[in-house]
């Protein structure tokens, strides 16, 4: 069933139309054929209880309901076979990595649904994570861009590998539910007596060695450290650069606490695999190992009624507005 060009159906009486072509986004063509997989465990359920899939049918949205077992990259081969121009993810980031691995491969347009736990990158996106789905409309009155993706051996990611004590707290089956304590617990354990730090090794823009640091974190684009009141999010999705941080071990008075900075690739040696978080996947990684940016490489699209920017992409644009 094609998707409709327009539609009314679930936005909220009155409610203002935001203006996202002020950062870059420009007004789509219509879909014809558009699949959503929806994974109705991701977030609590948020999927279920917004009857999500039965929304998206009205719109003629293509939807598969995804089973715990599901093949979600086999699936998205097959959508993609089937002659699908947009895919979709209402789910958790990592879901939404491999689905938009399969929409860069193929040059077709992808659309982020925020129906995971936090939804780090539908934030960094623009899209309102409140509106769940509002968030439809990208299908159906929607505007596009091109954002920049990573890789890490060859695998897309959106947000960020992480390695180190964040990268061994996502292989423990605790992680989801208290994160908080299970970095502290990891922390405490790879710093303790009976474990030796991360051998890993990595060298910064200015040329220092950093060895066997407590964290290191990767990100698609950097995250705003240097402005409190939105850190966790990234000013952007389009400026072609990694963000890089490194901590070392807080316990060796020798070295400095840590490092940020932005590449366009860097390269982690290590002697053995390394247990590391991608998109908050839990992956051995072996070295060495090489994550470079793409830039502009993924076709995006949101609701033309979202904000478009991140909070700290809009803090930063009034800040340049004044100065």
């Amino acid at each position: 069933m094609p998707n409709r060009t327009t539609t009314g159906r679930g936005r909220a009486p009155g409610r203002r139309r935001h203006a996202p072509t002020r950062y870059g986004w420009a007004p789509a063509d219509p879909l014809r054929r558009s699949v959503l997989f929806v994974n109705p465990r991701s977030g609590g359920g948020k999927a279920v209880r917004a009857a999500l899939a039965e929304r998206a049918q009205q719109r003629g949205i293509e939807v598969v309901v995804l089973d715990p077992d599901a093949n979600l990259e086999a699936l998205a081969a097959e959508a993609v076979a089937g002659g699908a121009d947009a895919l979709g993810v209402a789910g958790g980031d990592g879901s939404l990595g491999v689905v938009a691995a399969a929409a860069q491969a193929h040059g077709l347009a992808f659309v982020c649904i925020p129906a995971g736990t936090r939804n780090h990158f539908a934030l960094d996106l623009g899209v309102d994570r409140s509106d769940l789905v509002g968030a439809l409309d990208a299908f159906t009155d929607g505007v596009e861009r091109h954002i920049d993706v990573a890789k890490v051996e060859g695998r897309v990611f959106l947000n960020n590998v992480s390695l180190g004590i964040y990268g061994d707290a996502v292989q423990r089956s605790e992680y989801r539910d208290a994160k908080v304590r299970t970095l502290l617990e990891t922390a405490q354990a790879v710093r303790g007596p009976s474990r030796a730090a991360s051998e890993l090794l990595l060298v910064d823009d200015i040329g220092r060695e950093h060895h066997r640091p407590a964290v290191v974190l990767v990100s698609n684009n950097p995250y705003a450290l240097d402005r409190p009141l939105v850190t966790g999010s990234r000013p952007t999705l389009t400026g072609g650069r990694l963000g890089i941080v490194v901590l070392d071990p807080p316990d060796d008075p020798r070295r400095r606490p840590g490092r940020a900075w932005t590449a366009t690739s860097v390269e982690i040696r290590a002697p053995e695999p390394m247990h590391a978080g991608v998109d908050g996947e839990a992956v051995d990684l072996r070295p060495p190992v090489e994550i470079a940016i793409r830039p502009g490489a993924l076709r995006v699209r949101i609701s033309s009624r979202h904000p478009g920017v991140s909070p700290s992409g809009r803090l930063m644009r009034r800040e340049d507005a004044r100065s």
